[in-house]
C-alpha cells in the first residue's frame, strides 16, 4: 500500500510537471491537485488503520501468551488432582472395607429397633386384650368404685375401701362379693398366674385396739381378700400373696378428703408369664436369633 502511494505520487508531480511545461490549462491543474490531496488523506489513512492493525495483533499475541501461561497451570493442576486422587483410592481400600462393615452394622441395628417396635406393638395390643377381658365383666356400677390398668403386662385392679370392706373394719362387705366373684373369675381362668393383693390406707391414725396401726389394718385388709378369693370362690393359695403398705404407697394427695379416699384401696396384682401374654393375643412373636435382630 505504501510502495503503491509513493508511485502514485510521483506520477501526479511528473505529470504536473509536464502538464506546466506543456502549458496544460488551469482545469487540469486543479484536478490533478484534488486527486493529490486525496491521495494525501487516503495515506494519512491508511496509516492509522495500520497502527490500529499492529494494536491488535500485539493485544491477541498478549491474550495468547497468557491463555498459554494459564493452560500450563491448568495442566499443572490436573496432575496434582490425579496424584490426589490415586493416593486416596489407594488409601481407601481398607476404608471401603470398613464402610462396608458399619452399613452392616447400622443394618443391624435398623433390625433390632424394628424388633422392638414390634415388641411394643405386641405389647400394647396385650394391654388392650387384658383390659377388655377384666372390664367386660363389671357392671357401670361396680366400675366407680373398681379401676383397672395395665402396666407393661401386668394387671392392676384397684377396689375402693368403702366397697369393699365393712365401714372402719378389715371385714368384706356383702356388697363386695358380686364384684370379688367376677375377678375371681378372671383369676381362675389363668390358674398359672401369680396374684399379689396389697392393702393401702390413708395416714390418719386407727383406734380400734385390736389394730395397731396403719400397717395392721393394711395387711389385714389384704389377708381378708386372700381368704375370701381361696375360701368362697376356690383360687388356689399357692397363687396368692397378702401384704400390707399402710400409707405409705399414696396415688393421690392426702390434704383431701378425695385423695384419702383414692389412697384407700386394696390392690390385686395379677402377673402372666410371657408365654401366657402372647396367648392371649393368639400369636407369640417369631423366635429371633441375636445375630436376626442386630445384637452380638
Amino acid at each position: 500500500m505504501k510502495k503503491y502511494t509513493i508511485w502514485s505520487f510521483a506520477l501526479v508531480v511528473i505529470g504536473t510537471m509536464l502538464f506546466s511545461a506543456c502549458g496544460v490549462s488551469k482545469k487540469v491543474h486543479r484536478a490533478l491537485e484534488a486527486e493529490h490531496r486525496s491521495l494525501g488523506e487516503r495515506f494519512q489513512q491508511s496509516q492509522v488503520e495500520l497502527a490500529e492493525s499492529r494494536s491488535r495483533v500485539k493485544s491477541l499475541e498478549d491474550q495468547l501468551e497468557s491463555e498459554r501461561r494459564n493452560n500450563a497451570s491448568l495442566k499443572e493442576a490436573l496432575a496434582r488432582l490425579q496424584g490426589t486422587l490415586d493416593n486416596s483410592i489407594s488409601q481407601n481400600t481398607q476404608g471401603n472395607v470398613n464402610i462396608s462393615k458399619l452399613v452392616d452394622e447400622i443394618n443391624a441395628s435398623n433390625r433390632y429397633i424394628q424388633h422392638l417396635v414390634n415388641t411394643k406393638n405386641k405389647s400394647d395390643s396385650l394391654n388392650m386384650v387384658l383390659t377388655n377381658r377384666i372390664t367386660r365383666s363389671l357392671s357401670r356400677e361396680e366400675m366407680q368404685d373398681v379401676d383397672v390398668q395395665v402396666l407393661k403386662g401386668v394387671v392392676y385392679i384397684s377396689l375402693a375401701d368403702n366397697m369393699l370392706y365393712r365401714s372402719g373394719s378389715y371385714e368384706i362387705s356383702d356388697k363386695a362379693g358380686a364384684t370379688l366373684s367376677k375377678i375371681a373369675k378372671i383369676i381362675q381362668d389363668y390358674r398359672d398366674y401369680d396374684v399379689l393383693i396389697e392393702g393401702n390406707t390413708d395416714p390418719d391414725p386407727i383406734t380400734q385396739k385390736n389394730i395397731r396401726n396403719n400397717w395392721d389394718l393394711s395387711a389385714l385388709r389384704a389377708s381378708s381378700v386372700v381368704q375370701a378369693l381361696q375360701q368362697t370362690y376356690g383360687v388356689d393359695p399357692k397363687r396368692l400373696t397378702a401384704g400390707g403398705r399402710g400409707e405409705y404407697n399414696p396415688i393421690a394427695d392426702n390434704n383431701t378428703a378425695q385423695g384419702k379416699a383414692r389412697n384407700r384401696r386394696t390392690q390385686i396384682i395379677i402377673t402372666p408369664k410371657l408365654d401366657q401374654f402372647m396367648d392371649l393375643i393368639d400369636k407369640a412373636p417369631a423366635k429371633e436369633s441375636s445375630e436376626e435382630v442386630g445384637m452380638d
